[in-house]
């Protein structure tokens, strides 16, 4: 049965919910017509890993003719049409940097400019073998164009023959289709790969057309699902505003969170933690104390400092994080260099040195007003206590932020969540995002924020009975992080 393979290989959840009883009732469910209502979803978390065969796209997507108000300086009651050409790319490469960037970039504004948005960022994923077929990612982007071929709004789409490096958990739901003889790969992703990172994911120019051209994208993703003959589609961490459109438009809605730390016109890092309770504070001090006595030399490097050798040993950093936690690695030696090369400024590599040697490392990504850690690794003899939370954290904060992926002792954390902190200070970013997980944020200034993401599934019987799970899910996340709010490390009048 779907529940029990689900309580089999699932870890436990503090969200858990009962499989529907109607969800047996479908006919096309001959095969499983027991009461799987007597049994219960142990977790929406991981599940086995299936290997599924590779599905090639075969569809085309039609051409949409809009109607709407002229250009500039037209006369309002004169419409003009536009036609828009629809494609599938398989590759961004086949789109100009320029073209996809300015999609980008009108999409979040200036100020919440998003560094994994970009062309950059996702031709790194691509051309270092990262996010392509061969590792079950094969981009699928959607691009909308006009009669002049002028990009006017894309969407970063990859077809996926498994659920790993999503950071939103559907394993469950896999297992659920298998053990009633249905088939969930290959389905639809529409994010940033391995990127739990909140952003615009329809990303339109901004245009008299902009709301046409948004609805014509959303229509090509659902006919597209549809004729691929795929389970499903997933847009994970949109932002709100496209959560609320997208229901409309047929997708079911949840919600998760993460760990953020917020900047108050902090003038230095004293000044945040004069808003910590005194314990709080007190235990933090104590944390940072450690790092100093190690004799460790903290640094901050960024864009042209960052040189080949520092990728290769922060990449050896990395893969003995996934080496024992993860299993598998996501990204390549290649992709580092090659964001590296492109991404320049809006990289920030916090390092941790014991004489000449490097032991220690956190990658940054600098936004609009955001810092955006992910990745963190030491070497693997190596053992320092809180030096995980000064670099990933205390000194981000000052400088900026990262996403803590423990690895050593969770007090080896503490180095690099402080240093994101202290950067975030110096650069007046106005937030940390401290990626996915990790309750050990919170007694450090880092309070939970919602997520999102929406989900589109072809199977009625199936979506009902997910949609039924998400309202209850729902509802114990927004409880969890209303606890976690009223017991939080700030003193009572610091919202």
């Amino acid at each position: 049965m779907a529940a029990v393979a689900m309580s089999y290989y699932c870890k436990p959840s503090p969200f858990l919910g009962q499989f529907p009883s109607h969800f047996a009732k479908s006919p096309s469910r001959q095969i499983a017509r027991t009461a799987v209502q007597d049994y219960k979803i142990s977790a929406l978390f991981w599940g086995s890993k299936k290997s599924v065969e590779r599905k090639e796209l075969d569809v085309s997507l039609k051409d949409s003719i809009l109607i709407g108000s002229g250009l500039e300086g037209t006369s309002a009651n004169q419409m003009t049409l536009k036609k828009i050409s629809l494609s599938i790319i398989s590759s961004i490469s086949e789109v100009s940097s320029d073209g996809w960037d300015a999609c980008s970039l009108d999409a979040t504004g200036p100020d919440k400019f998003n560094p994994f948005l970009t062309h950059d960022f996702l031709s790194s994923l691509e051309e270092s073998g990262s996010a392509v077929k061969e590792t079950g990612w094969m981009p699928s982007h959607i691009v909308a164009m006009d009669d002049s071929e002028n990009v006017l709004g894309v969407v970063p789409l990859y077809l996926k023959s498994h659920s790993y490096g999503e950071f939103v958990f559907d394993h469950s739901w896999a297992d659920a289709y298998y053990g009633f003889g249905s088939r969930y790969y290959p389905k639809f992703q529409c994010c940033v790969p391995f990127t739990p990172v909140t952003g615009p994911r329809i990303l339109v120019r901004n245009t008299p057309f902009r709301d046409q051209i948004f609805d014509v994208l959303v229509s090509a993703l659902k006919d597209l699902t549809a004729k691929s003959q795929v389970s499903s589609l997933h847009i994970t961490f949109p932002t709100e505003k496209e959560w609320h459109k997208l229901k409309e438009q047929g997708f079911l809605q949840r919600i998760g969170m993460q760990y953020h730390w917020k900047n108050r016109n902090y003038k230095n890092f004293d000044e945040f933690l004069m808003d910590m309770k005194q314990s709080k504070r007190k235990n933090i001090r104590q944390e940072r104390k450690k790092i100093s006595a190690q004799n460790l030399n903290m640094k901050r490097l960024r864009g042209y400092e960052i040189k080949a050798r520092h990728w290769d040993t922060f990449y050896s950093f990395y893969r003995n994080t996934t080496d024992n936690k993860w299993g598998t690695p996501y990204l390549t030696r290649e992709f580092f260099h090659i964001m590296g090369s492109k991404m320049g400024d809006q990289l920030l590599l916090v390092v941790a040195e014991e004489g000449d040697e490097l032991v220690a490392g956190a990658l940054n990504l600098i936004g609009g007003d955001t810092l955006f850690g992910r990745l963190w690794g030491c070497h693997p003899k190596a053992y320092y206590p809180s030096l995980h939370f000064e670099a990933c954290y205390y000194q981000t904060i000052e400088h900026y932020m990262l996403q803590s992926l423990a690895l050593c002792d969770r007090l080896s954390m503490l180095g690099y969540l402080m240093q994101a902190m202290e950067a975030a200070i110096e650069l007046n970013l106005n937030t940390v995002e401290a990626g996915a997980q990790g309750e050990h944020k919170i007694q450090r200034g880092y309070l939970p924020v919602t997520t999102y993401s929406c989900h589109y599934l072809i199977d009625e019987a199936f979506r009902k009975a997910i949609e039924e799970f998400l309202v209850r899910e729902s509802t114990q996340v927004k409880l969890v992080m209303k606890l976690i709010h009223d017991s939080g490390p700030f003193k009572e009048d610091i919202q």
